[in-house]
């Protein structure tokens, strides 16, 4: 539908990380949190909201920054948007004992930015209820993201901390679109 103009905003798909992202699901309840970027299709249909609804969504212009507060997800098209948000749900569960927890996906590239050490340090230093997940598709828009920061392995890559998992997963799609440039 994105290569034939039906979507009239950019879409960011997600392809190659269905095993990954499942596992990760095993462990995400109903009242917990979901906080994800642009990337979110996945995250929504696993969370429980519908797919008509998902589906709408995209079509209207909105695959990415997708919001639905009664599945408790939220999605921001800001590189790292979503990770102080994340960690302020993740005090507000603390200060409130809420038996809930907040998941927070980031890209490879958004894992390397400040906002991300700052969050997951203070996470750690404060024992808040938020696990980060990195997915690593190796690219940030069309770069590569060991490329930018000359580096062989990026900072959470083989990490041992129980706060942080991270994959990695190669995609056949480009950073946004389908494969077809299509002008809005």
């Amino acid at each position: 539908m994105f290569n034939t103009a039906k979507i009239l905003a950019p879409v960011h798909l997600y392809y190659g990380n269905e095993d990954q992202i499942i596992k990760v699901f095993e462990n995400i309840r109903s009242q917990d949190w979901v906080f994800c970027s642009w990337r979110s299709h996945y995250q929504c249909l696993l969370k429980g909201v519908p797919q008509e609804e998902v589906r709408r969504e995209i079509l209207v212009g909105h695959s990415i920054s997708l919001c639905f507060p009664e599945q408790r997800v939220y999605s921001s098209a800001i590189v790292g948007g979503c990770i102080p948000v994340a960690v302020g749900t993740a005090m507000a569960i603390q200060r409130t004992k809420e038996d809930a927890k907040v998941w927070c996906f980031i890209g490879d590239m958004t894992s390397e930015t400040g906002v991300a050490h700052e969050c997951i340090k203070y996470s750690r230093n404060h024992g808040l209820p938020i696990h980060f997940i990195v997915e690593d598709n190796t690219k940030s828009v069309c770069t590569d993201t060991r490329e930018v920061w000359n580096m062989e392995k990026l900072t959470h890559e083989e990490n041992t901390d129980p706060m942080i998992s991270f994959y990695r997963y190669e995609t056949k799609y480009p950073h946004a679109g389908a494969g077809v440039r299509v002008q809005f």
